[in-house]
């Protein structure tokens, strides 16, 4: 098997690769992420093992750009951040498996091998729509009605949630959850004052009712039917 490793501590990348190596395997080295993105394109890899924070371009940056451009390798993220909203990041970036350090090298090769076995990774989408709102992933950017709408980090993060889950209720939970990476309720009002701005933001181009209150229950981004203002 080819495997390329993107991890820029030398001592793990030398432990993970001579394990590797003694199974066999062909393995090729990158110590940043533009340098893994090079690699991995020109490759032909049958599995990456990539860190999520790399110098260049991090982890979750470099898995989306592979998969823009249509490389759809396995990947397992290897990182020391292991919180749950960690993970669905991650996964949601194209990942495949996620690997939190420290480790065991028995476990990683049992996931190396798992990932091998598995049916080639099909089309990752990079550009979330509803209605006439449109957010692409890759280049981090959000429009409306065809104008461009400057959202901060974690506006950013809230709307993206909400739109891969579009026309489902997500309780204020999930959000503090998948957004925040909070897995207590902190007691503030935090979740409806980001909901707050990010209406506001997208009332300015005709996006504010994007954004429904179930009440009781949480949120919902719905998109207007055709014909419906």
């Amino acid at each position: 098997m080819k495997i390329l490793l993107i991890e820029d501590d030398q001592e793990t990348s030398a432990y993970v690769a001579r394990g590797l190596r003694e199974q066999g395997h062909v393995v090729d080295l990158a110590a940043t992420g533009r340098d893994g993105l090079f690699l991995a394109t020109d490759g032909g890899h049958d599995v990456l093992i990539v860190d999520r924070m790399l110098p260049g371009l991090d982890g979750i940056g470099l898995v989306q750009a592979l998969r823009a451009t249509g490389v759809k390798a396995p990947v397992l993220f290897l990182t020391a951040l292991g919180g749950v909203g960690d993970r669905v990041r991650g996964l949601e970036a194209g990942g495949d498996d996620y690997l939190v350090k420290p480790f065991a090298f028995a476990e990683l090769l049992a996931r190396v091998n798992a990932l091998a076995r598995r049916p080639p990774l099909t089309e990752t989408p990079i550009t979330l729509r509803a209605g006439d709102l449109e957010m692409d992933l890759l280049r981090r950017t959000v429009v409306c009605g065809g104008k461009p709408i400057e959202l901060q980090p974690r506006e950013f993060q809230l709307l993206e949630f909400l739109m891969r889950n579009a026309d489902r209720v997500v309780t204020r939970t999930m959000l503090l959850e998948a957004v925040w990476d909070f897995h207590f309720d902190p007691t503030t009002n935090i979740v409806e004052t980001h909901i707050s701005r990010l209406r506001a933001k997208l009332s300015q181009h005709g996006g504010g009712e994007l954004i429904h209150t179930v009440r009781g229950a949480g949120y919902a981004l719905r998109a207007p039917t055709p014909g419906q203002p």
